[in-house]
């Protein structure tokens, strides 16, 4: 057998927005932080995409979901104490009109299957 590498950090995060167009702007946001996340001047994050989940009653209320991948909790927990662009989407999400504090479930794994 091969060695094993370190298992990733995979994070979904969802937020209970309402208004479509509020839906748009935090998607938005994310967008911009996929753009300027940096730590120790370059970029950490592995993978984020942001999205307004289809309306599906299973969904219960959730409208936008975020999916995000570091290489180590070390990593996801520096995004959520010391990252300055997370700092500037929280900030921000707090005028698009999220009904609740979002719902964020964080698990280590690798990915089983990966097509291209």
């Amino acid at each position: 057998m091969g060695s094993r590498q370190q298992q990733q950090i995979f994070r979904t995060t969802m937020f209970k927005v309402p208004d479509p167009a509020n839906q748009k702007k935090l998607v938005e946001a994310y967008e911009r932080l996929a753009v300027e996340q940096k730590k120790d001047g370059k970029p950490y994050i592995l993978y984020a995409c942001a999205g307004a989940a289809n309306p599906d009653q299973r969904s219960k209320g959730y409208t936008v979901v975020a999916n995000m991948k570091f290489a180590s909790l070390e990593d996801m927990n520096y995004y959520d104490n010391e990252c300055p662009a997370h700092a500037a989407l929280k900030k921000a999400g707090g005028g698009f009109g999220v009904l609740e504090p979002p719902l964020v479930v964080y698990f280590e794994g690798e990915p089983a299957l990966m097509v291209n």
